[in-house]
């Protein structure tokens, strides 16, 4: 099989590791890649959202798969024009994405289905948002309903800030037009989780339990990033959440997306809160997450290329999904000024030390290679991965491997995976 991947991210670099690991695969590409993805794929000069391009390229090259890692395509449509065109590819359709796309169109679907979800209230305007935030309880949650690369979501400990928030949101238009609307949530206490899915349209198959930070300071302080590490499984995710998951939030939301018309078929991510009334979901994603996909995948034991067609062709209830009984933690090494400010271009030393180690992973984010080497080119730079036999053995290597890799302004939070001490 000849399979294209479309994205440049960490979790197409753990992605495109997988697939290279299928017996099926003789070729990957990868548009547009990175420096890490070029060591497992062939990486083409085509942008994420170029889709007639990348329909050209598909038919061109004669690829047998394509898989959309990133959440813009997916809402804007690459899925149907590539069906439309009879090319086999992995992801929701336009208007199933919309899970995603839209957190106004999210809560209501939970609203009127009955999954478990904070209470909240959607605004089209900034004055009538200000002048609910007048009576309401704090802390409080600000989402922008659009996409905002994981960031359009602010927590508000008094008015002040709240105002602020609306501000940057829907008038000074932070985020573009995924402020346009705005959702106000309840705040919520408890433990975050994320669970992903494979989904056939009537059938959901959730994959092992992960936990990320996304806040971009130590103690869950600072703002709010993509996401600054990752550990699996998550020891806060008991046999009895998980049935209560599948029973009250996964297949009924496959269900409902069914009954909408949107058949889901692809990753359903699951962003839960673990409530002292139970579980309640954050948000939904239409795609694996990251740095999510930099954990999970390297603990999957089946072929993924077999698992993504079984979706596709509506047999996922045949395959029996196994993970190994390992953990994984992932530390995500950024420039120092993330998320707002910081330069690139700086020289990465120490990459080769993962060579040949089956159980240390550097998953490339934002990376580029030059003629002097490969150099930092983004916020996230690399998301430092290791497996181990529990959780406290592979957090110690990643912090370990965290120390391999030498680039100036050179950034991580240093309490990934720290909340497993108290377990």
């Amino acid at each position: 099989m000849k399979v294209l991947i479309v994205g440049g991210g960490g979790r197409e670099h753990a992605i495109a590791r997988k697939v290279s690991e299928s017996k099926r695969v003789t070729k990957i590409y990868c548009a547009p890649g990175n420096a890490g993805i070029e060591e497992v794929a062939e990486c083409v000069s085509i942008g994420a959202m170029e889709f007639d391009k990348l329909v050209a390229f598909a038919n061109e090259k004669e690829i047998d798969l394509t898989i959309i890692g990133m959440d813009d395509p997916l809402v804007g449509g690459i899925v149907d024009l590539f069906e439309e065109q009879g090319l086999r590819v992995f992801g929701p359709r336009k208007n199933a994405a919309m899970i995603e796309g839209s957190k106004a169109f999210s809560k209501d679907l939970m609203k009127k289905y009955h999954i478990p979800t904070a209470a909240y209230e959607t605004f089209d305007s900034a004055k009538k948002a200000i002048r609910y935030l007048e009576t309401s309880p704090y802390p409080i949650v600000l989402k922008a309903d659009g996409l905002a690369l994981g960031k359009g979501v602010l927590i508000c400990n008094t008015y002040e800030e709240a105002l602020a928030g609306v501000k940057s949101i829907m008038l000074d238009k932070q985020f573009g037009t995924a402020g346009d609307l705005l959702v106000i949530e309840e705040f919520m206490i408890g433990r975050e989780v994320s669970v992903l899915a494979f989904c056939d349209g009537k059938t959901i198959k959730p994959m092992t339990s992960a936990q990320d930070h996304k806040r971009a300071k130590d103690g869950d302080q600072g703002l709010n990033t993509g996401g600054m590490g990752t550990f699996s499984p998550s020891p806060f995710y008991t046999e009895e959440v998980d049935e209560f998951c599948k029973k009250y939030v996964y297949q009924p939301t496959i269900d409902a997306m069914k009954n909408e018309g949107r058949d889901f078929t692809g990753i359903l991510f699951c962003g839960l809160m673990l409530t002292e009334k139970g579980p309640k979901v954050l948000e939904y994603n239409a795609r694996f997450g990251d740095p999510e996909a930099q954990v999970v995948l390297p603990r999957m034991k089946n072929d993924i290329i077999d698992v993504m067609e079984a979706c596709i062709d509506g047999r996922l209830q045949e395959v029996p999904l196994e993970f190994y009984d390992n953990a994984a933690v992932c530390v995500v090494l950024a420039s120092k000024g993330y998320p707002e400010q910081y330069e690139k271009g700086f020289l990465i030393d120490g990459l080769s030390t993962f060579k040949g180690k089956s159980d240390f992973y550097a998953f490339h984010a934002g990376t580029k290679r030059t003629h002097e080497g490969i150099v930092t080119n983004g916020g996230r730079v690399l998301g430092v991965t290791a497996t181990g036999k529990d959780l406290r053995e592979a957090r110690n290597k990643a912090y370990e491997a965290t120390e391999w890799i030498q680039f100036e302004n050179k950034y991580k939070r240093n309490d990934i995976g720290k909340a497993i001490e108290e377990v």
